[in-house]
């Protein structure tokens, strides 16, 4: 049998979306907003309040609460998976016939490594952000998690990682994942409040879990539970034009001169 396949698709706003039918586009932060005619992430049990701090998690954890599948994934609206490249960008988001061939052998895929070069997962984190996040996180796994903290540690001094929150992953592993990851955040949210933040500042809780993604994937892989050969890295395509020089520019000013981000890109 044809293994079943869902992708979120974390929207919060009317944009053009992919055809295939394991898309399944997500209103995130629905509660409150009006009607976008997407599903929404305020329905069976769910955490749509939080958005505004969570982000995109709100889609994923209703996705994992309300959603049967086999394998399940997140992708954004403007920012999707690729295997095949084509001058239309819309003809190059990945399809369900070619990603069929390898649900037998990959429980994992992931977009392909984002590099920092110059800088740290960490350092990164605390010349754009606000490294207290970071550091109160590895606290409570400390406590909550021991065993991934040599992970935790290792991931922090890497110049690269799987980010944006986007992956596919087995049922199994989705449900471990999940529960571990909001376990965390739910915890770090009792811990730390930080009213005085930006909006923008304001959407730690999702800033931390794309570099925990990397933690939690790190122990697996350690532990033997995954094995190299069931990750897959595909390419990630930005829908949208990015702004390069804008990028870069506030890059290095955040490494060299303490300016944190107040935006994106």
């Amino acid at each position: 049998m044809d293994k079943s396949v869902k992708i979120i698709i974390a929207t919060h706003k009317k944009y053009r979306m992919p055809e295939d039918k394991m898309y399944v586009p997500v209103h995130v932060g629905a509660e409150g907003k009006n009607d976008l005619g997407y599903t929404k992430d305020n329905s069976g049990e769910n955490i749509s309040l939080l958005n505004p701090s969570f982000c995109e998690l709100t889609g994923l954890y209703w996705a994992w609460k309300n959603l049967d599948y086999d394998y399940l994934g997140l992708a954004h609206y403007r920012r999707h998976f690729s295997l095949k490249k084509r001058n239309d960008k819309w003809r190059s988001v990945l399809t369900y016939n070619e990603l069929k061939p390898y649900l037998d052998k990959v429980r994992v895929f992931v977009p392909k490594k984002r590099k920092y070069y110059i800088e740290t997962l960490y350092s990164h984190y605390d010349h754009t952000h606000y490294s207290e996040q970071l550091d109160t996180t590895r606290e409570i796994i400390e406590r909550m998690y021991p065993k991934y903290i040599k992970s935790y540690d290792k991931i922090m001094k890497q110049r690269y990682g799987y980010m944006f929150n986007m992956m596919i992953m087995s049922k199994d592993l989705m449900d471990d994942y999940c529960t571990w990851l909001f376990n965390i955040l739910f915890e770090l949210k009792k811990q730390l409040n930080m009213p005085e933040l930006s909006n923008f500042q304001g959407r730690f809780y999702g800033r931390v879990s794309e570099i925990i993604f990397n933690v939690w994937l790190d122990y697996q892989l350690q532990g033997g539970k995954i094995k190299q050969s069931e990750v897959m890295e595909l390419s990630c395509i930005h829908m949208e034009d990015i702004n390069w020089l804008k990028k870069g520019t506030a890059f290095l000013k955040a490494k060299f001169f303490g300016k944190r981000y107040e935006g994106s890109f």
